[in-house]
């Protein structure tokens, strides 16, 4: 049997944000194994951290369809359950994963990653946007800004809308994956959707965000940090932050489990230099999961 914890992030109260998975002692399973756990979860991701020592660990993150190289909620939320079993520091920590290092700070219950940019498009075309647009029951009417597709490990494309929009939207059943070569070359997984209406002027701007990932079994996610973390190199390119700032974003309402997520842009010369999400963590859970035997050579597929 294996040892889990169930904490839900970005959120100032259980119950709320996103719920994530941390699985304890998982090293020696095969991807196959991780997967199937994952996939019995069913959560948007479930994480299997080993500590390395000295505040540092690594991670690897899964969603019901496979493997990505990084995410944000899962971030904070097993940085802060490692915390709490004594595995890590009080002040922060270096987390190893696809995307390479990404640092964590704590602050109570609240813990804030920095990422470095990674991946930066030129305005995505009218076309592009209108089809998305109509893929999530929206027209071009709709649209309200120039759409890029960015990340800092793993990509979306963050589509502004007006205010009205983001509650008319539908989750989108089309990966937006179908675009990389247009958009490209990227260096992580496109895979999707940042809708968000933004308010307020620099440096500090409020968001309503919505975000759909079709293509990893997550039609609607409550609260997305590697979107968030995106998001800030987006505003920086677009001007909303020409020289940086504050970003206070809304997610989750639609869904019914209400999140906020704090995100911080450093910029120079009108491009993001490094990104920081930050948002609550709480504890709702723990138990044991049986280990699933090992169908690393019946053909499934992982990502």
């Amino acid at each position: 049997m294996l040892r889990y914890d169930l904490v839900d992030v970005f959120t100032d109260r259980p119950f709320a944000g996103n719920q994530l998975a941390v699985v304890h002692d998982a090293a020696h399973l095969s991807v196959a194994q991780l997967h199937a756990i994952a996939s019995e979860f069913n959560l948007s991701e479930t994480t299997f951290p080993t500590p390395r020592g000295a505040g540092e660990y690594d991670v690897r993150i899964f969603t019901p369809a496979g493997e990505i190289p990084f995410a944000g909620h899962p971030t904070l939320g097993t940085a802060w359950v490692l915390r709490s079993a004594g595995a890590l520091g009080p002040d922060g920590a270096v987390q190893h994963c696809g995307a390479g290092q990404i640092k964590v700070r704590f602050d109570g219950d609240r813990v804030e990653l920095s990422a470095t940019p990674r991946d930066l498009s030129a305005p995505v075309s009218d076309e592009i946007v209108e089809e998305v647009l109509g893929d999530l029951g929206l027209s071009a009417d709709d649209h309200d800004g120039a759409a890029y597709v960015a990340g800092a490990g793993l990509n979306f494309l963050h589509l502004p809308v007006r205010a009205d929009a983001i509650g008319r939207a539908e989750p989108a059943r089309r990966p937006v994956s179908r675009f990389t070569e247009a958009v490209g070359p990227l260096q992580d997984p496109f895979d999707g959707i940042n809708l968000f209406s933004v308010s307020g002027t620099a440096p500090e701007l409020t968001v309503r965000s919505r975000v759909f990932v079709p293509e990893l079994s997550v039609p609607e996610d409550p609260a997305t940090g590697s979107a968030a973390a995106g998001l800030g190199m987006a505003l920086v390119a677009a001007g909303l932050l020409p020289d940086g700032g504050r970003y206070e974003i809304t997610q989750g309402v639609e869904l019914g489990r209400p999140s906020r997520l704090s995100g911080r842009v450093d910029a120079v010369a009108g491009r993001a230099t490094e990104c920081h999400v930050a948002g609550g963590v709480h504890h709702v859970g723990r138990g044991e999961i049986a280990v699933p035997p090992d169908m690393s050579g019946s053909g499934g597929h992982v990502a």
